[in-house]
């Protein structure tokens, strides 16, 4: 397995990083999604921590002040009397909990995107027999990741107690003269004492996760790495075998070779840009509308259009801006468009002169 693993030296390809994301293998931290819930709710708390507190003491004199409709009188119907007050104050908690369950709910949604991305895949939900083997749970337990990961977390929890013995040892006066106050005032300093820890321990939690954020990135990208024969397999199966598409090239360059070898003889004029393109035009009043192209092409294709041409006496003509035009507008096979009529008739009355066809012929061509 290890030597597998040093076999692994090329960064991953995109399909690879995306088999890996369908599959669940993402980079995330989930330390670093608590401290950021923590710190949301700390926040949104201290916001409504009034209202809530009102809200909750509301409730907490209407069920044991006898505010309900059972006030004054016993019952033991306790169905009845759970009812009546879950009906009434319900909604009141329900509306001072909506925004920190709204807020931390969102933070989740938005810290866990930010990480892995806004797409969801149910291959980690899916059943895996393998896991329930004892033997092998077993042996994941002392495994080199384990180890990692236990010292990882021994680490942070002593990072996390010593902020938070820091803390309360710089209060410990203030927390020993808790005793001498009357309720609720004991009770507001201790709450107050106890918001403020929470707060050292959030932004101290969220610094260890920020760095366990980037150890996951690390770990997350060298075991997605690939071996060069990966890469090279992979590549096949994207883009099929190399000799096959060799082969094939090669044979749709034969076929169009042989294309021109049988109609580049019979063509009227070759137009030249003068080296990049060629296209050889053909007419025939008798079975065509309009001139013809029965064969173009660039680079490697136009030198052999133009060696064909030469060895057939087929008239070879430099015309720069209609050669392109030609090639960018008229496929092989098909006859030129009506705009391109007044310049193919000039040139081939001129090749039709020089040929000594005469000119009634280009007349039909015009």
């Amino acid at each position: 397995m290890a030597e597998d693993q040093d076999n692994k030296t090329e960064p991953a390809t995109a399909r690879r990083r995306q088999e890996a994301r369908e599959s669940g293998q993402v980079a995330r931290s989930g330390d670093l999604t608590a401290a950021v819930l923590l710190i949301v709710g700390l926040y949104i708390l201290s916001r409504t921590g009034p209202s809530i507190t009102a809200a909750l003491s509301s409730v907490m004199a209407w069920m044991l002040g006898g505010g309900g409709p059972s006030a004054g009188r016993f019952t033991m119907d306790t169905q009845r009397m759970f009812e009546d007050d879950f009906r009434v104050n319900a909604p009141l908690v329900g509306r001072v909990l909506a925004p920190i369950l709204l807020s931390i709910a969102g933070a989740a949604v938005i810290v866990t995107g930010l990480q892995v991305g806004f797409k969801l895949s149910f291959m980690p939900l899916m059943p895996n027999l393998a896991k329930l083997n004892p033997t092998a749970g077993f042996s994941r337990l002392f495994a080199g990741r384990s180890r990692m990961a236990l010292g990882m977390n021994l680490f942070k929890l002593v990072i996390i107690g010593a902020a938070a013995w820091t803390y309360i040892q710089g209060q410990m006066p203030t927390i020993l003269n808790l005793g001498e106050l009357d309720f609720p005032e004991n009770f507001s300093a201790a709450a107050l004492l106890v918001f403020e820890l929470a707060w050292r321990l959030a932004w101290s939690l969220l610094v260890l996760a920020s760095v366990d954020w980037l150890y996951q990135k690390w770990r997350f990208e060298r075991d997605i790495r690939m071996s060069k024969q990966e890469i090279k397999d992979e590549a096949k199966r994207m883009d099929g075998d190399q000799e096959i598409k060799l082969k094939r090239r090669q044979l749709a360059r034969k076929m169009i070779t042989q294309r021109i070898h049988r109609d580049v003889p019979k063509a009227d004029v070759v137009i030249t840009n003068p080296t990049e393109l060629a296209i050889a035009i053909k007419y025939d009043g008798d079975s065509m509308n309009a001139p013809r192209v029965v064969a173009k092409g660039a680079g490697f294709l136009a030198a052999r259009i133009r060696q064909v041409a030469i060895a057939n006496g087929v008239p070879i003509m430099e015309r720069k801006p209609l050669a392109q035009a030609l090639y960018k507008t008229v496929e092989v096979g098909q006859e030129v468009p009506a705009e391109f009529y007044q310049a193919i008739a000039e040139i081939l009355a001129y090749v039709y002169e020089l040929a000594g066809k005469g000119y009634r012929k280009v007349r039909g061509a015009a």
